[in-house]
């Protein structure tokens, strides 16, 4: 396919091309599938990597224009079909499948079709990597408005998350995990705009027993956890595009403590919907690189980075205890309420100090607990939000333990208790117009939420919050 190819133009071909290659894993020995690729800019690559290349196109003119022009290459295959009964069976299995603009053509129905074929095509472990314009159609490529479906990255991470396989034995099932999914930088720089996006997703088995009963922890976050419905609804609470203790009021006053200068760039951890990023680009003049392990946070992060058009800003879904940054990429590394489902915090604190240049800035705010003994009704609430809490001692002394000086240590549980008075109360007031909006159900679950945080923390007082503050050695 040729989804907005005119999109791909002279000045930012190569430069595409170049990104997207890096984003793949290692190659070299690997079966790889490329569907519809158009006039098949990536397969003379792809093949110089891997061992072997199946190429499907579309139409007979289109493969025979590709197999001319890579007639030198004799590690690729050649063949064509018709998408409306095209069909992977499975028999033989790839360690990538790739596609560039594929999905912008077909229906939702005959999409997810082709994604069911991939999962059962992939080796355990293998990768499909795609990349499509979402939202709106590019400037350069209007004519092709009538012809394609330009779709919010919601929709294709519902899509994917659709698809399941169970495993031979039944014990399990077989599914996609994201790896990655961020805009492709190379339009936000020659084009501005942040709709160009990719995604790297692996195949995994999970036992039925495993994250909550989900298939993945992501899956939990996205549909449990941080549904989409149920992050537009704490918005409500915390204020427009934020979904942490305190909206922008905290946010003022804990961004303020960094002593941000222009051009510095940051690393959100747990980005949520980016109102923090937004607000640090805008006030600051810093480049903001959010991650968030949720692809429902981040797809909504996106709407409003294609609303505000603000290219200091960009969004990942990844997983943060699996991301790796070369040594001192940040100048400084931010995150707000979202360690607490992070069971190696050792682990991730090491990468963050990795991350850093030489007098970076850290400042978390996190969930932690009391010192004592916990509560029934405390454990079973950990437990069902999958938490790993600490004491605000204990967490400040794991920021020390690898290797960051002048750490400050504070519990902020007072302030928390203040904000959530203050939230409880805007709840109440806007009732009839959140019912309008979601439900009364679900203004009865916030009310009764906020209501039990306060019990956590004036009542038993096992829940706790910290703000943590620490810097890297010049």
């Amino acid at each position: 396919m040729m989804a907005a190819n005119k999109a791909h133009d002279s000045k930012t071909s190569n430069e595409e091309i170049a990104e997207i290659l890096s984003y793949l894993p290692d190659l070299s020995g690997k079966n790889v599938l490329e569907l519809g690729d158009g006039e098949g800019r990536f397969t003379r690559h792809l093949a110089a990597k891997a061992r072997h290349v199946d190429r499907v196109d579309f139409t007979g003119e289109l493969s025979k224009l590709n197999q001319k022009q890579l007639e030198d290459l004799s590690n690729i295959s050649f063949r064509i079909a018709d998408i409306r009964s095209f069909s992977l069976d499975g028999e033989k299995k790839y360690d990538l499948v790739f596609t560039n603009g594929f999905f912008t053509y077909l229906d939702e129905t005959t999409a997810r079709g082709i994604f069911e074929g991939i999962l059962n095509s992939l080796q355990l472990g293998g990768s499909f990597c795609f990349a499509e314009w979402c939202f709106n159609v590019p400037d350069d490529d209007k004519t092709r408005k009538n012809e394609a479906f330009y779709r919010l990255p919601d929709v294709y991470n519902s899509l994917f998350q659709s698809v399941s396989k169970e495993t031979e034995d039944g014990s399990g099932v077989y599914s996609y995990e994201i790896v990655r999914s961020k805009s492709v930088e190379t339009f936000i720089k020659h084009k501005a705009t942040c709709n160009y996006i990719f995604w790297l997703l692996t195949k995994v088995r999970a036992a039925k027993s495993e994250a909550h009963g989900y298939k993945t922890f992501q899956e939990f976050l996205d549909n449990k956890q941080y549904s989409r419905m149920g992050i537009l609804r704490y918005e409500r609470i915390f204020g427009d595009n934020f979904i942490s203790t305190g909206g922008i009021e905290t946010t003022e006053e804990f961004v303020k403590l960094l002593r941000l200068k222009p051009k510095e760039h940051v690393l959100d951890v747990g980005s949520g919907i980016g109102g923090g990023d937004f607000y640090m680009a805008k006030e600051y003049d810093v480049f903001v690189t959010g991650i968030d392990l949720s692809s429902n946070m981040v797809s909504i992060a996106l709407e409003r980075a294609n609303r505000f058009q603000d290219i200091r800003v960009q969004f990942e879904v990844c997983d943060a205890t699996r991301r790796n940054y070369p040594a001192g990429t940040f100048d400084v590394v931010y995150s707000r309420d979202t360690i607490l489902h992070i069971k190696d915090k050792h682990h991730l604190f090491s990468s963050f100090f990795k991350w850093l240049k030489p007098g970076g800035r850290l400042l978390i705010s996190d969930y932690c607990c009391s010192e004592g003994e916990w509560s029934d009704d405390f454990k079973k609430y950990v437990q069902q939000r999958g938490y790993y809490l600490l004491s605000v001692k204990d967490y400040g002394k794991v920021l020390e333990d690898v290797g960051f000086v002048n750490v400050k240590a504070e519990d902020r549980t007072g302030q928390f208790v203040k904000m959530l008075e203050k939230e409880l109360k805007r709840i109440e007031n806007i009732k009839d117009d959140f019912i309008k909006e979601f439900s009364e159900a679900d203004h009865t679950y916030l009310v009764e939420g906020w209501k039990d945080k306060l019990l956590r923390t004036h009542g038993d007082g096992n829940q706790a919050w910290g703000l943590f503050y620490g810097e890297k050695p010049l």
